[in-house]
């Protein structure tokens, strides 16, 4: 087998990572359909296959190396490097499966089923404030939404909710090496400020009328058996983990359902077609386009020889497009048969989003409640795309909203 260093592979530099209007499909789209693997200058492979991007999720000889990142970019220190050594996205081996099992029942299947009225107690609430027919959904919907669900979860105060969404925001942006070279202090100011709030404010609640994840950590924090600076990195995790990356799944469905009329008033016609439609908005628009890992051994990907040390991109963005796996594949279709290929937009492996359910039905309930109400919806302006090379979300969608007679 070659060695991925020795064959010659296209270069590409990291701004072709940062498309706006979705152009960053179209780039990769286009290098996916001729080489498997391509070289980010500097930095390491940015794989493209479905099949490679795959086998490099699943990969037992990798780690999620998003500390390693954070201090390649020159971040060694501060309240950002503090916040990503425990969190869940740093951890790999018996640490990182011993500390998923503390939250995956907060955040599992039954859970997610438990909570689906108070999702759509939320929703209604949002929406219900929605007093005219144009909106900024993200402002209006798709960013309060996640964030009081991650408070119920947690076990939060809800009229915290809002500062959890903008602290979830920030954080998050510090995986994203643009955000990073250009918002450091703000995602500093934001670590440290939520570090403060889960010490000063959460653990200081009292165990015995905690509820969601604290009244599961609390008590484990009091008896000895958890470390104060776990629980709070389990609560970060959650926190990043649950909000911004379902207030961008939420803002692209909406997106793409105004943009394609037909088949928002197929869902109205016909609900029981929304667990469809959002397998599809998962697969066409993954808002984690880019997922980082580093080979920790020699790894054989799909018939290539990497090295140790090897940092590789896995790109679902061109997985979740890729002809051989699904028929019309760059067409948006809730009516498709796309087979048993499952996208890859949750990830794979040991780091598969351990809030997958929860994010499923709290889009789905959100589809629910918004066909319920609504007739019609349509783009009311331009969206305003976030940058892909973190999660890739939108800062803007104004919407214009038909009710039902």
């Amino acid at each position: 087998m070659a060695r991925i260093d020795t064959l010659e592979l296209p270069v590409i530099g990291l701004d072709a990572l940062d498309g706006s209007l979705g152009t960053h499909h179209e780039v990769l789209g286009h290098l996916a359909r001729q080489h498997p693997v391509a070289r980010v200058e500097g930095l390491g492979y940015l794989v493209l296959a479905r099949r490679a991007v795959d086998a490099t999720l699943r990969a037992r000889e990798t780690s999620m190396p998003a500390l390693a990142l954070l201090e390649l970019q020159g971040v060694t220190d501060g309240p950002v490097h503090h916040y990503l050594q425990g969190n869940l996205l740093s951890l790999s081996g018996e640490v990182h499966r011993e500390r998923r099992r503390r939250v995956s029942q907060a955040l599992g299947p039954a859970r997610a089923a438990q909570l689906r009225p108070t999702m759509r107690h939320h929703l209604e609430e949002l929406l219900g404030a929605v007093h005219t027919d144009e909106v900024e959904f993200v402002a209006a919907v798709a960013r309060p939404y996640p964030a009081r669900m991650i408070a119920e979860i947690v076990g939060a105060p809800l009229e915290d909710a809002e500062r959890l969404g903008e602290w979830a925001y920030w954080i998050q942006a510090a995986l994203d090496p643009m955000q990073l070279a250009a918002h450091l202090d703000r995602i500093h100011e934001a670590a440290a400020g939520f570090d403060t709030y889960v010490h000063q404010e959460l653990f200081t609640l009292d165990p015995a009328t905690a509820t969601g994840l604290l009244a599961d950590l609390l008590p484990e924090v009091a008896d000895g058996a958890l470390e104060e600076a776990d629980a709070a990195a389990l609560i970060s995790s959650v926190l990043v983990g649950g909000v911004d990356t379902t207030q961008a799944q939420l803002a692209h469905a909406a997106r793409l359902l105004a943009e394609h009329p037909a088949q928002w008033e197929l869902l109205v016609r016909e609900p029981a077609r929304i667990p469809a439609a959002i397998a599809e908005v998962l697969r066409f628009e993954p808002i984690t386009p880019f997922t980082a890992r580093l080979t920790t051994a020699e790894l054989d990907l799909d018939g290539i020889t990497v090295p140790e040390g090897t940092l590789l991109i896995a790109c679902t963005a061109t997985a979740n497009r890729d002809a051989d796996t699904y028929t019309d594949p760059e067409a948006f279709d809730i009516t498709a048969d796309r087979g048993n290929a499952a996208d890859l937009t949750f990830g794979a492996g040991a780091h598969f989003c351990i809030g997958h359910a929860l994010a499923r039905a709290e889009l789905e309930e959100a589809l629910t409640v918004l066909t319920e109400r609504f007739e019609r919806i349509e783009l009311a302006g331009d969206p305003v795309f976030d940058t892909p090379s973190g999660v890739y979300g939108l800062l803007e969608l104004p919407l214009r909203l038909q009710r039902h007679p």
